[in-house]
């Protein structure tokens, strides 16, 4: 199920299923709100998004109506989130998933975001999409690219091309491999956080797009290591058909020999792998369907990642 494409002048609502809206920096806000309106969007946030309770988060039930009222708004036609954190997994028990099935709207947000995205589209297939939030162009960090990606997915019809931004500058292949299929993934610890429950997407078949964050510091490599093995543990993880890594910032010390190490006897060598693309915790950022599905083609000199279905 995907919901329709984005229009000028269609309102967006921000909200705040993680930190609050005032965990923004302020100059960052006024930027941001000034980038959406001069994309030509009504821009309007969610009652409780700037309420302060406990770990920088507004409580559970107000987060969880702001996001039913976001769903059954008829004006609405985006939601996006004002930024990611830790305990967005605490809302996936409270939610109406039938209200949001009924009401399918575009969703847009990344890092903790992840359990939101992949649990709404495992309790209802609506695709999600994992990309900027609100407040990322309040930043001025290669933009163009970031702004571009956001349109071609979310406002344009028909296949997407994935090229490199000027920061990436090329995608690493790890593992040759041609495959199709349906996307699943996001930040890779919280992913991890619905093994178990009734909020994991079904992995069978599906390409992975992971990326995450540094906040083991020294440690993050074995961090992401034991994060990927439990992933790849999971129940119809034997039948992925590929996997695309995201960038990572540098204090993760997560290199392509790194990579191709971690890789090594956990994926099947006919299996493509990538290194390298843009998203993560990184700017710029390309956006990407959570249920949509991907074409990619991999060789030593090429790598070609085609969204085919957003």
């Amino acid at each position: 199920m995907i919901a329709n494409k984005l229009k000028p002048g269609d309102e967006i609502r921000v909200i705040a299923p993680s930190r609050n809206l005032t965990e923004v920096w302020h100059v960052a806000h006024h930027h941001a709100v000034d980038f959406w309106h001069k994309e030509g969007f009504n821009l309007t946030f969610s009652k409780n998004s700037c309420e302060i309770g406990k770990f920088h988060s507004s409580s559970i039930a107000s987060r969880v109506e702001d996001i039913h009222e976001a769903f059954c708004d008829p004006n609405v036609k985006m939601i996006i989130t004002c930024l990611g954190g830790f305990n967005t997994n605490q809302l996936l028990r409270h939610l109406d998933y039938d209200l949001i099935a009924k009401n399918p709207k575009i969703l847009c947000g990344y890092s903790d975001i992840t359990a939101l995205h992949n649990a709404i589209y495992a309790k209802t297939g609506l695709v999600t999409y994992h990309g900027p939030h609100f407040s990322t162009f309040g930043f001025d960090r290669e933009t163009e690219y970031t702004r571009q990606a956001f349109e071609d997915c979310v406002i344009k019809d028909g296949p997407v091309t994935v090229v490199p931004s000027e920061a990436a500058v090329k995608y690493h292949t790890i593992q040759e491999g041609v495959c199709e299929g349906t996307i699943i993934g996001g930040n890779l610890c919280t992913l991890n956080l619905l093994q178990g429950t009734p909020y994991m997407p079904d992995i069978s078949d599906k390409v992975l797009f992971l990326e995450d964050d540094n906040i083991m510091g020294e440690y993050f490599c074995y961090e992401f290591d034991r994060n990927l093995e439990s992933l790849l543990q999971v129940e119809g993880a034997d039948t992925i058909k590929g996997i695309i890594f995201g960038r990572f910032d540098d204090s993760c010390g997560l290199t392509v020999e790194t990579i191709t190490d971690i890789i090594r006897d956990k994926v099947p060598s006919h299996i493509p792998v990538v290194f390298g693309a843009d998203f993560g915790h990184v700017f710029p950022m390309i956006t990407f369907p959570i249920g949509g599905s991907v074409r990619i083609r991999v060789n030593q000199d090429e790598v070609e990642i085609v969204i085919v279905a957003h």
